[in-house]
């Protein structure tokens, strides 16, 4: 397995598939790197070198106490780019792998970064505020904690649905889908799990977001029934300058994965990393 040792000695597992530009995706909670297969075949089929690595936390990857916040994320990620040296990169981050990617600017800015995507991602805040009343209250977070310590095995099963729309009049998702959801989650740590809830709802992320100065695409589902629209991508699209979005209608939060809309999602991709 190819994997690299951060400063502070955790493994971290990745992929690292063809060869050309760089291409770098960043998974969702409470996934791994599995999750971006169909884009990074789809990306290295296409000349270029798809890399999705495992958070640490979870999957390959090591499994510390400490560290499962969005700046540990972050760093990780800025070691693994300067460990492979790689230039002219365009991040893809889904989810908490958006926040990653954005807390990944804020802090390390865009000398290797070329362009960067967002998708169904948690910036600017998830959590529901003073200043934020578009967000989720603490008590949905709460009941994601109670769940996952609960039990873990059947949580996993039951947000499966939600996440990919399989609890909607007429959803097409497959019962394989869903496996393979629960398959990957359940390979995370219980405490890189738990601790990635308070990381993913409570950051606030519009700083890091005001230093974003590459083209940047922003993508979301309308039916997002796990990071709501209106509190993340039409937010962010206001803050990023210049940056596009792109809605999918009825799309829910892991339309990457679906039959529905993967298709759809992939083209818009690859057309924005080819420019």
């Amino acid at each position: 397995m190819a994997t690299i040792t951060t400063s502070d000695g955790t493994e971290i597992f990745y992929k690292d598939w063809g060869a050309g530009r760089p291409v770098v995706f960043s998974h969702g909670w409470p996934l791994t790197a599995d999750a971006w297969d169909d884009q990074s075949f789809l990306i290295a089929s296409n000349g270029y070198r798809a890399i999705a690595h495992d958070r640490r936390g979870g999957g390959r990857s090591g499994q510390p106490w400490n560290g499962n916040d969005l700046n540990t994320y972050a760093d990780d990620l800025a070691e693994l780019i300067e460990a492979l040296d790689l230039r002219e990169a365009i991040l893809v981050g889904h989810s908490t792998g958006g926040g990653e990617v954005t807390r990944y600017i804020g802090r390390h800015g865009t000398s290797r970064v070329a362009r960067a995507v967002l998708l169904g991602a948690i910036p600017p805040l998830m959590l529901k505020t003073d200043a934020n009343p578009v967000g989720l209250p603490i008590e949905v977070f709460d009941g994601l904690r109670a769940g996952l310590t609960a039990d873990r095995s059947q949580f996993y099963k039951d947000l499966s649905a939600p996440f990919y729309g399989a609890n909607r009049p007429g959803s097409t998702v497959s019962q394989g889908l869903r496996d393979w959801f629960w398959l990957m989650s359940m390979s995370v740590g219980v405490k890189g799990a738990y601790d990635c809830i308070k990381a993913f709802s409570e950051t606030d992320l519009t700083g890091d977001l005001e230093k974003f100065d590459i083209p940047t695409l922003i993508a979301h589902g309308d039916d997002d029934q796990i990071v709501p629209i209106g509190a993340a991508a039409l937010k962010s699209s206001k803050i990023v300058k210049g940056s596009a979005l792109k809605v999918y209608p009825g799309a829910p939060h892991g339309l990457a994965q679906t039959t529905a809309y993967k298709d759809t999602f992939n083209a818009d991709l690859l057309n924005f990393i080819k420019g």
